[in-house]
């Protein structure tokens, strides 16, 4: 019996001992296996990227709860040292102010609130322009101050105060004598910036200027700023500060009597040998 085939449109030849309505044959082989891979891997590039998805989430909350636990750690630290400040008398209320830098964000005190009322809840916090980023209670007035300390220094703290001595001693003369080797600990002898208005621009370019190879100045009939890496060596600056200034006026204050200074040298060799002053790690 001979076969008889017919062209059916798009060229389908079919047999005609074949049903012409029979369903075609789904074809076999590497065409087939091809396709179900392919549906395998666009499933398991799905789920991969929910997975990898899941796991950049995970990895972005970690990552911002030890920010915030980190922040929680020095914003403690930094009432700590603004409570220091008035338990030590170098401060009176509320008319010092305390920061501290981590990253891009600064902590700092917020104005007008007493030390002792501060909580884990009002931690406030700014970037470098100013920027409030933490909190709601606005922060000190002399920011402008601060923030020119961490721009244009390594700075990781800042700490100012109204000492009554240094504030004495800035009303006086236009640089703190050197009395005291530990005039070396702060770069060399003390300079008085000129007066400016608290919080204004002038005051913190006037610092600026008075800080040039200095950890501290004096600001004058005003009060101190001192600057280090740390809270702790910030607050110590300022506390020696405070004590050359009032070493001075009881040397100076003797009738008759001028105090002896250190020269350049002295201070240079002082400096020298504070460097490998304390314990090494």
């Amino acid at each position: 019996m001979a076969f008889r085939t017919e062209i059916r449109p798009f060229g389908r030849i079919v047999s005609a001992r074949e049903p012409p309505d029979r369903p075609l044959r789904r074809r076999s082989g590497w065409q087939d296996h091809g396709m179900a891979e392919a549906l395998r891997n666009t499933d398991d590039g799905h789920q991969g990227g929910r997975q990898d998805a899941r796991q950049d989430g995970g990895q972005r909350d970690v990552r911002q709860g030890d920010a915030r636990q980190d922040q929680a750690r020095l914003w403690a630290e930094l009432v700590a040292t603004a409570r220091r400040t008035v338990a030590d008398g170098l401060v009176v209320g509320t008319s010092g102010n305390v920061s501290a830098r981590v990253g891009d964000l600064v902590l700092v005190t917020p104005s007008g609130v007493p030390y002792d009322r501060l909580t884990p809840d009002d931690i406030t916090g700014v970037d470098l322009t100013g920027r409030q980023v933490l909190g709601t209670l606005a922060p000190t007035s002399e920011l402008p101050m601060h923030l020119a300390v961490y721009r244009t220094t390594d700075a990781r703290a800042v700490v100012h105060t109204h000492a009554v001595h240094a504030t004495a001693v800035s009303t006086l003369v236009p640089e703190l004598p050197p009395v005291h080797y530990m005039t070396a600990a702060l770069g060399g002898p003390v300079r008085v910036a000129p007066y400016a208005a608290y919080g204004s621009g002038e005051l913190a370019e006037n610092m600026l200027r008075a800080l040039a190879g200095r950890s501290g100045c004096l600001l004058q009939n005003h009060g101190t700023i001192t600057y280090g890496a740390t809270l702790d060596q910030a607050y110590d600056r300022t506390a020696q500060l405070e004590w050359m200034c009032r070493l001075w006026l009881t040397a100076s204050s003797v009738p008759g009597l001028t105090p002896s200074l250190l020269t350049e040298a002295q201070l240079t060799e002082a400096g020298e040998r504070l460097k490998g002053y304390g314990q090494r790690r």
